[in-house]
């Protein structure tokens, strides 16, 4: 059973609550309550990973989670994957060597560009030399939609209480020209040291860029 609830939810008076149903599983979440940075992330339950693995947010407590929504075939995916900067492939291994869990996010409806089944999302990362712990796979875009994500890449940063450190874009140029990665602010890094020393960052939202998300 996929579960879906906010950890916090103080619910206003007259906010409603929706319920979805899909094949054999259940998603309860609030209506239009986008996740707020300084706040709880989304918890999710028991989501499949192309590898054959379920995780949920839970498995990690007491560990910073960096989530990354992604669609091979976007140009500005393809920018922070692209040799020979391998901007994504970098972040990932740096923060796996600090013990973070770095959680790939495919939200791609079957049929859509980007949509991949669990052995050619495998074969992907394997072929750009990517490494993230898990790779969930979200064809119904309920977790997507839980947290949403807008665009790929759309970054989040929970940190090991469970808080929405920090959300949006990997940086702050938006192009696809892979010479800009270096010119960038990468929000990620800062969020993740921030993370580190027991804070949020100086920035914790802004503004995604990319495809837009085919749900």
């Amino acid at each position: 059973m996929i579960t879906l609830t906010r950890r916090n939810l103080g619910l206003a008076a007259g906010m409603a609550t929706a319920v979805a149903l899909t094949a054999g599983s259940m998603i309860a979440f609030t209506a239009n309550a986008a996740p707020v940075s300084g706040e709880a992330a989304p918890i999710f339950v028991d989501y499949n990973t192309a590898s054959g693995e379920q995780i949920s947010l839970g498995d990690f407590e007491g560990k910073t989670v960096v989530m990354e929504w992604t669609n091979h075939d976007c140009p500005f995916v393809v920018k922070h994957y692209a040799e020979p900067v391998k901007n994504m492939q970098t972040l990932q291994g740096d923060a796996m060597t600090d013990d973070v869990v770095w959680i790939q996010v495919i939200s791609s409806a079957p049929g859509k560009q980007g949509h991949l089944e669990a052995s050619a999302a495998m074969a992907k990362n394997s072929e750009r030399a990517s490494s993230p712990s898990y790779t969930i796979l979200d064809p119904e875009g309920t977790l997507g939609r839980a947290y949403d994500a807008k665009t790929t890449p759309h970054m989040y940063v929970i940190n090991g209480a469970g808080t929405l450190a920090y959300q949006g874009a990997i940086d702050s140029i938006r192009s696809t020209k892979v010479a800009d990665i270096d010119k960038a602010t990468n929000y990620v890094t800062a969020a993740l040291t921030a993370v580190s020393e027991g804070a949020l960052p100086e920035v914790t939202s802004a503004k995604p860029y990319g495809c837009s998300v085919k749900y």
